[in-house]
């Protein structure tokens, strides 16, 4: 077991107008099985860059272990070899017999590094990768969203396989796999970063009491301050009229007043003086110890959304379709029958390929929103007239430009997008932004605002939290279940499933 230490970090990207990370000293030990939790676009990926030395810094990192990365970048030449013919080339010493040995524990058959890469799933793709970055001696490897795109059994595979591993850094958002395979997280909170014992449910859940104890702890700071500032003006005031009374002396007013009472208010004004410094002091220290309470607290804002109600219960209808290419090499669906009903949120579930995604094409193309000139449909498909859809396309590669000018494009009221960006977290400076520019988080985050901002009777998401953060899948779930839309929605969520979902649908 040996350690990293991470020393003073500081990191920013040139132009950049904030730093990533500043001061930043922690260390890790190399056997853990560490989770790296954080919100779209607070450094996680880039971290891990900088673990790979592929950007300048300031401070110290030191480790005396290499490291490897995953995903590894796949070029188009290679998807047409077989993995075997570049195992060496992709990791450098990497044997063949011990990517074998790997793909064993995966459950997977040895045959898949013999065919072209291009011919395996997207599931098949990710575990052979998988079963290559573990091949190796002597390294801590860093692992960067592994289940996006897969499905749940891929995913559970997945989940299986890494929890009978350790030494590994895991950037995850599926809370089920976090739990599952990590016995330490690193957490990049709003402020500061943290490195805690457990898994991510222990750690949510001492998040929340500490949360709440700041909370209350502010409060009482407050309450405490209003109440000396109060105390401190009534001293001052009283301060004020007793010195304005030293000062001269009405023998017709104030017959009554010794001659030499002068000394005494005197001296009694400069204990109120003194008083009103003690209470100002103490105003201080109760500020000062507020500072910093709520820097890391996590208060997700309620998101708002405006689903319309269609006339008629029965929103889509579809009876013994067939779904497939014009190259008749692929029959995606046959005899598949469905029905939607209104506040219905209809959940697609099966394996990679099997037809989800170009089920709801096919929904889309009906409506006029889009169309795969590839696709072919038998059968009867019937949608409402009238029907007003809200897309999210798993597909972020097509933003460009501006979000200003993606409002634009989309008719979008700008001031509501820019108010819902915020709200799902993501910061003003991006406004100003090229979206290439984005995280992949912050690239979903702005497809989920424009859907949410757009009235509909029917919203259809693909995928939609592919690289969301936890807090934002959060605040997601509070708000289907309620406002209630219908919904036909492709997730491998687990968690978001069982919490939103009225009906699964199996598609074999």
């Amino acid at each position: 077991m040996s350690q990293i230490h991470v020393a003073d970090l500081t990191f920013g990207y040139e132009g950049s107008y904030d730093y990533v990370f500043e001061g930043v000293s922690f260390s890790i030990d190399t056997d853990w099985k560490l989770g790296f939790i954080g919100r779209n676009g607070k450094g996680k990926t880039t971290f891990l860059n900088l673990l790979l030395g592929k950007y300048e810094y300031a401070g110290k990192i030191s480790a005396s272990v290499r490291f490897d990365y995953f995903p590894y970048k796949i070029t188009d030449e290679m998807m047409d070899r077989c993995a075997s013919d570049w195992l060496a080339e992709l990791k450098p010493g990497c044997e063949e017999w011990r990517v074998l040995c790997e793909l064993a524990g995966l459950h997977m058959p040895a045959e898949l590094l013999y065919r072209p890469f291009s011919t395996l799933s997207h599931g098949e793709r990710t575990r052979v990768l998988l079963a290559v970055l573990f091949s190796g001696d002597q390294e801590f490897l860093l692992i960067d969203e592994p289940t996006n795109h897969l499905d749940q059994e891929s995913r559970e595979q997945v989940r299986q396989y890494l929890s009978g591993k350790k030494g590994f850094i895991l950037v995850s958002h599926d809370r089920d796999l976090l739990d599952a395979c990590i016995d330490h997280v690193l957490v990049l909170n709003r402020q500061s970063i943290e490195v805690q014992n457990g898994n991510f449910s222990s750690w949510w859940e001492n998040k929340r009491r500490r949360d709440h104890f700041a909370e209350m702890e502010n409060e009482k700071h407050l309450k405490e301050i209003v109440a000396l500032k109060k105390a401190a003006d009534k001293s001052s005031r009283w301060a004020v009229l007793n010195e304005q009374v030293k000062i001269g002396r009405d023998p017709i007013k104030e017959h009554d007043r010794p001659k030499g009472s002068r000394a005494y208010i005197g001296e009694k004004t400069r204990k109120m003086n003194k008083r009103v410094k003690q209470y100002e002091r103490r105003i201080e220290r109760e500020t000062a110890e507020k500072e910093g309470l709520l820097a890391d607290l996590e208060r997700p804002v309620k998101l708002r959304l405006n689903p319309q109600v269609y006339h008629n219960k029965r929103l889509v209808y579809g009876r013994d379709l067939t779904v497939g290419y014009e190259d008749g090499k692929k029959e995606i669906l046959r005899n598949f029958s469905f029905e939607l009903m209104q506040g219905e949120r209809v959940f697609l579930h099966g394996r990679n390929g099997c037809g989800k995604s170009t089920f709801l094409k096919i929904l889309l193309a009906a409506q006029g929103m889009e169309t795969d000139a590839n696709i072919t449909v038998s059968g009867e498909l019937k949608a409402g007239t009238g029907l007003v859809v809200s897309y999210i396309s798993q597909d972020t590669d097509f933003l460009k430009g501006k979000p200003k000018e993606f409002c634009r494009k989309h008719k979008l009221d700008e001031s509501l997008f820019y108010a819902l960006l915020r709200q799902l977290d993501l910061e003003r400076v991006q406004f100003s932004k090229n979206m290439e520019e984005f995280s992949q988080g912050q690239k979903k985050k702005v497809l989920i605002a424009a859907s949410l901002i757009t009235p509909a009777h029917l919203y259809i998401w693909d995928e939609p939290l592919n690289y969301i953060d936890v807090f934002s899948r959060m605040q997601i779930e509070e708000l289907l279940l309620e406002y209630q839309p219908t919904m036909l929605v492709v997730d491998h969520d687990v968690q978001f499933q069982q919490k939103v979902a009225t009906r699964v649908l199996e598609i074999h």
